[in-house]
């Protein structure tokens, strides 16, 4: 198990800054962020553009990749972690599409795994979208598969601010979800599990990972911790509004040997990419790198 992380919190530096830094101190892959390039106002920790897939020659992809390896680094996928079933058709459109480029970048450059959300309309229930996923996903799947390319569903409800309030925009989170994503879809596609969102919906870990381990195609560390007093003052019933905070590995309520014993136990063979939302951790590039470097010591024990 190789140890990584996401580049989407370093919008405005270089991949291969961000690269040389990596390999300096110690990590080993990289998940590299993959949204499109724009000038306007992105979702916190989205709207990094390391890779222009739009405009991605195969020339190109082979030369990142060869770098990169040069570096003494691989890459565990491409993230791109948009809405496929926003309610507003030109938007969906619009991020079908650019997954789509995602995809075709990732067999350019040799990457068998492209990670993203399922997404959800948040203001239908989890079963009429379900539904919904049912008409849009099997033509994203299809292309996938032509590419020779996995997509992995990442387990986050996507509530962390009101306009995601009360729905979420991704169905993609629980036991009875997965079985039937699963159910619909199979092998085709894949888990890219991250335990934290299962402490803000207070799902026991050990026991999903026995259920789903062996469907983890790609593994994202973020930790998450519960502010008790706020949980106190709102309520459950807020969805983690006043009461989750994100946090680097090692200073939330995950336990990361039961994660790890568990993903062992179930044949993981793939990488450990942390995910940083910690606000602590923000601000400037040393910053964001403090963070990173917190987490890769409390990880580093589990990585072999």
């Amino acid at each position: 198990m190789k140890l990584g992380f996401l580049t989407a919190p370093f919008p405005e530096t270089p991949l291969m800054e961000v690269a040389d830094w990596a390999a300096a101190t110690g990590f080993e892959v990289l998940e590299i962020a993959c949204w499109p390039r724009s000038s306007g106002p992105t979702r916190r920790y989205a709207g990094t553009s390391h890779i222009d897939v739009a405009n991605l020659s195969q020339s190109q992809a082979r030369e990142i990749v060869d770098e990169i390896a040069a570096k003494g680094l691989a890459i565990s996928g491409l993230g791109y972690y948009p809405n496929p079933l926003h309610p507003d058709p030109g938007h969906r459109e619009e991020v079908i599409g650019h997954l789509k480029l995602v995809i075709v970048a990732a067999e350019k450059m040799g990457i068998p795994l492209v990670n993203t959300f399922m997404g959800a309309d948040g203001a239908r229930n989890q079963d009429e979208n379900l539904e919904e996923a049912q008409r849009v996903w099997p033509e994203i799947i299809a292309f996938a598969n032509d590419h020779c390319r996995k997509l992995t569903f990442e387990n986050c409800p996507m509530l962390f601010s009101y306009d995601e309030w009360p729905g979420g925009h991704n169905i993609a989170t629980t036991p009875r979800m997965w079985r039937r994503i699963l159910e619909k879809w199979s092998d085709t596609v894949g888990l890219n599990f991250d335990p934290s969102h299962l402490i803000l919906q207070m799902i026991d870990i050990g026991r999903f990972l026995k259920e789903f381990g062996p469907h983890v195609r790609h593994y994202q560390a973020k930790d998450l911790m519960i502010d008790r007093d706020g949980l106190y003052e709102r309520g459950i019933m807020s969805m983690g509004m006043g009461w989750q905070v994100p946090r680097i590995p090692g200073l939330g309520d995950v336990d990361w040997s039961v994660v790890h014993g568990e993903l062992y136990r179930a044949g993981y063979e793939g990488d450990c990419i942390i995910e940083h939302e910690d606000r602590r951790f923000e601000g400037t590039d040393e910053k964001v790198k403090q963070g990173f470097l917190i987490a890769r010591d409390v990880l580093r024990p589990y990585c072999h």
